[in-house]
């Protein structure tokens, strides 16, 4: 019992998913999960359904207040104007890089091994393309009309954008502002604590993400996709631990070990939400107390990277580009190739932050280069699976560009970063409350209503 109380929470969090995989999959394959059983009603989609919702839902609660008061704070935490720029234009042009080679590395392997050639398959799924937003609209709408509206909606650029423009406020204020500047660090560590307190039930929300997700994945599906799944996962693990370590020890000299065995939780997480944006919290978390990177660094690389990066997006326009040419007998040809890569390149910044942006970008790439946007109704059925892979290596590209901007900036703890112990949580630690502080608290309520008494 007493060993089972000082488990790590990321040893509970990988027991968790493995459950969570071994029971979808006996659920699946049992036959369990037809639609109208009451294995699927009341177990898949009730009580997986409820609890996984229940936990993302907490996540993006937190999301919004989360990076307005850890981007105020890292703004102030600068001091200086011109440095938060410098960050801004490395992480900018840092994630273009790493999405340039995730595309280019798709591509090459599935060419090379020419998945989908020979292959016919017929979909009953239909695809619709939505109609990508200009990018001037995109640069435009980065400045919020209502800020209470963006905040509700969840628009990250705007959110950014607010919280630096606030920043820069109270830095011209001055020290009349010292009071906000307190507010603002004491709410950005209160937002942590309770980041905290829901990373304690993460264990468990994260059985029920995975098995629901496995439990209604067809494997007859996958294995008429199997190139496809195996070449983009096999290429989205390449990318992850060869070309994202590759870039994270030229840059910032750092163990790539260390980076990958701190960044476990983080993945997993992200695995099981599918959400990059959802897993800002936890992000944020692992990158400042874990990696050693400083909140004026990272409370920015974050949210804009799950925001800006797609690197698990390009390496699926690349995969499946390649795929759908194939199984259409479409000869692309070099010069169609390095259009896909432009084009996903340039859609990465044009459809920042838009809802879907996955199958836009890549209806975007089929429509320039001629292929037909009816073919990604052949990938849709695993496109669940593979999503949840894509956002692992999305969210450890945000991490990896965090460590690299941090170390050129100055703003990197390397005794963190290599302490193995930093930033680990027990559930136990996550919700623990002081009795110290407690009775602290407790006094100084007493105090305040003897005075208005």
């Amino acid at each position: 019992m007493k060993r089972t109380q000082k488990m790590t929470l990321t040893t509970k969090v990988l027991i968790g998913m493995g459950l969570g995989i071994v029971t979808g999959l006996a659920i699946n394959l049992s036959g369990l999960s037809q639609p109208g059983s009451l294995t699927q009603i009341y177990l898949v989609d009730g009580l997986f359904h409820i609890v996984g919702k229940m936990f993302v839902t907490a996540l993006k609660m937190l999301v919004v207040p989360l990076v307005l008061f850890s981007l105020i704070s890292g703004v102030i935490g600068i001091g200086d104007v011109r440095e938060l720029g410098k960050v801004g234009v490395k992480a900018f042009f840092l994630y273009l890089l790493t999405t340039a080679l995730a595309i280019a590395a798709g591509i090459t392997v599935a060419a090379t091994l020419g998945i989908g050639e020979g292959v016919h398959l017929s979909t009953q799924s239909s695809f619709t393309a939505k109609e990508a937003p200009p990018l001037s609209s995109v640069l435009i709408d980065i400045i919020p009309a209502n800020i209470i509206d963006a905040m509700a909606e969840g628009k990250m650029l705007q959110i950014i954008f607010f919280s630096i423009l606030l920043g820069i406020s109270i830095l011209m204020v001055g020290k009349k502002a010292e009071p906000v500047v307190k507010l603002v660090e004491i709410s950005n560590e209160i937002m942590m604590a309770m980041v905290n307190i829901i990373m304690a039930v993460a264990p468990y929300a994260v059985f029920a993400l995975i098995a629901k997700a496995i439990a209604g994945l067809g494997l007859n599906l996958l294995v008429d996709l199997a190139g496809y799944v195996v070449v983009l996962i096999g290429v989205l693990m390449l990318h992850l631990y060869g070309t994202l370590m590759l870039i994270l020890r030229l840059f910032a000299r750092v163990n790539p070990a260390i980076f990958l065995k701190k960044m476990k939780d983080t993945q997993v997480f992200a695995f099981s939400t599918s959400s990059s944006n959802a897993t800002i919290p936890v992000t944020l978390r692992t990158v400042t107390q874990r990696l050693g990177v400083d909140n004026s660094v990272a409370s920015f690389t974050v949210p804009f990277g799950a925001t800006i990066n797609m690197d698990g997006t390009a390496i699926m326009q690349g995969v499946a580009t390649v795929f759908i040419a194939n199984a259409y007998g479409v000869q692309l040809g070099l010069t169609g190739y390095l259009t896909v890569i432009l084009m996903s390149v340039l859609a990465s910044i044009g459809t920042a932050g838009v809802p879907g942006v996955g199958l836009i970008m890549l209806s975007m790439v089929f429509t320039q280069v001629g292929l037909p946007v009816e073919g990604i109704g052949l990938i849709l059925g695993v496109d669940r699976l593979l999503d949840m892979v894509r956002t692992a290596v999305n969210v450890s590209g945000d991490a990896t560009v965090s460590v690299i901007v941090a170390k050129s900036e100055r703003k990197f703890d390397p005794v963190i970063y290599n302490d193995p112990e930093a930033g680990i949580l027990t559930t136990e630690e996550a919700i623990h409350i002081d009795p110290s502080i407690e009775e602290e608290l407790a006094q100084t309520i007493e105090t305040l209503q003897e005075k208005k008494s």
